[in-house]
């Protein structure tokens, strides 16, 4: 029997935007999932749209917007599947996305996590931002991903086409055991939105699971739709959230010896932004270490449950992370290769 995948949309507002996705989802060529639409206090009319034109659809009406981390938390309870798949609302999806994706997963027994291929919506030969080929991470916990480094996005021309095992799995489209996840302790709901998916993926790791990339599987995002680029929001969560997973998920040796070095390349984003006058950037960074600063007892709490959870040592966990600076070698030695990506952008 076909494995049940229950589907959660997290959701907040943009009828139109998840119309669409709930129209893709329609042409899956899968016989056993269901879709669980989580609804985080929409003022659009949204939770009355869904119940009149897909009653078929599990709807969860939170009482506030507890963000992307939240709103699929709240969505496991009311989960049938063994596998969950957390997917955006501002996506669609290839007709064989989800059988792909439920075969490899049933074919890796240690695998916890795994995404497919993302392209972006509207140029569907390019990668897309938020994912790509497979997530990975520099030890002072800057995220890339095969086929998008920084803001540069590659053609897609099959470089990426090969199972892959990554750091991290992009939260866009993401399926995940559901005993695992439990296991990992949800999403941290600290996060709000933006690299919660990093921080689960890296604890299933040290819990001794692995995760994965699966190209034959493609979803095409709208990249941010919910959040633009730009937003001081935006900036502020990523900085924050990066410096919430180096102070909590490296063993204490391994933070006071990393730590340093990343403080001062969080100088060197000021500086940049700065001479770019690009003052939501500065404002970003400068409210993400006051969060960081006024909110030691969520660093200490967080310690304290990864500890807990933890199987394999930050030495063992090394050989997943890119061993440089992806800041440096990018930005300043301009190399093209990283580990196993080679990356070639285009214009």
């Amino acid at each position: 029997m076909d494995s049940l995948v229950s589907i959660i949309i997290p959701h907040w507002n943009g009828i139109d935007v998840l119309s669409e996705c709930l129209d893709s989802l329609k042409k899956t060529v899968y016989p056993n999932f269901e879709i669980i639409v989580v609804d985080n206090a929409s003022t659009d009319g949204s939770e009355d749209w869904i119940k009149d034109n897909h009653p078929q659809i599990k709807l969860i009406k939170n009482d506030q917007n507890y963000g992307y981390a939240g709103g699929c938390n709240r969505g496991v309870p009311q989960a049938d599947g063994d596998l969950v798949v957390f997917l955006n609302n501002d996506t669609v999806q290839d007709k064989y996305w989800l059988r792909n994706l439920v075969s490899f997963i049933n074919s890796q027994p240690d695998c916890a996590a795994v995404q497919p291929k993302i392209l972006n919506y509207y140029e569907r030969n390019r990668f897309d931002y938020a994912g790509g080929s497979g997530g990975h991470m520099d030890v002072l916990c800057y995220p890339f991903a095969r086929g998008r480094i920084f803001l540069e996005q590659e053609i897609d021309s099959g470089q990426y086409d090969d199972d892959h095992r990554c750091f991290w799995a992009s939260g866009t489209a993401i399926m995940v055991r559901k005993d695992c996840f439990m296991e990992a302790g949800q999403f941290d709901e600290n996060f709000f939105a933006h690299m919660e998916e990093i921080d689960l993926c890296w604890k299933l790791q040290l819990m001794g699971y692995k995760v994965f990339v699966h190209p034959e599987a493609v979803v095409y995002h709208k990249n941010a739709v919910s959040l633009p680029m730009t937003s001081l929001k935006k900036f502020m969560l990523n900085h924050r959230n990066s410096l919430l997973m180096l102070l909590t998920n490296y063993k204490l040796l391994t933070t006071l010896y990393i730590l340093p070095l990343r403080y001062a390349l969080e100088w060197v984003a000021i500086f940049y932004a700065l001479s770019k006058f690009d003052f939501r950037h500065v404002f970003g960074i400068i409210k993400a270490h006051i969060w960081i600063l006024l909110h030691l007892h969520i660093i200490f709490s967080r310690r304290r449950k990864i500890k807990q959870k933890r199987v394999l040592s930050d030495r063992e966990m090394m050989d997943a992370f890119y061993k440089g600076s992806i800041v440096l070698d990018y930005y300043i030695a301009r190399k093209k290769t990283y580990g196993d990506i080679s990356f070639k952008p285009s214009a």
